[in-house]
């Protein structure tokens, strides 16, 4: 893997210092949760509409808007993408019905 994510994530908190006339994370960040969350809707809803029209390099452009702003969402709670990278290693070896059924307990 390369270290694009954590680059990204680097960025993105520098963002945070940044005026939101200068940046549009900045002024995503200056608008708040709900700003992000209705971005990640927006471009989730996208995600599937490109893979409904089987275009791969939509799938890959929208893929990209969606993880970038899941990535801000991210930073704005104070995570980092390792967090997640963490969680999924986690989960190595283990079977996603287990995983779920883990999840109840």
């Amino acid at each position: 893997m390369n270290n694009t994510l954590i680059q990204l994530a680097q960025i993105l908190e520098q963002r945070k210092e940044q005026s939101g006339d200068k940046s549009y994370v900045a002024n995503l960040y200056e608008k708040g949760l709900n700003s992000i969350l209705k971005k990640i809707g927006e471009e989730a809803t996208e995600v599937v509409i490109a893979a409904k029209d089987g275009d791969a390099e939509q799938i890959i452009y929208e893929m990209a808007d969606l993880w970038f702003h899941c990535m801000v969402l991210l930073a704005q709670q104070g995570l980092h993408p390792n967090d997640i990278l963490d969680e999924l290693h986690r989960r190595f070896g283990l079977s996603g019905l287990d995983e779920k059924a883990q999840r109840k307990q």
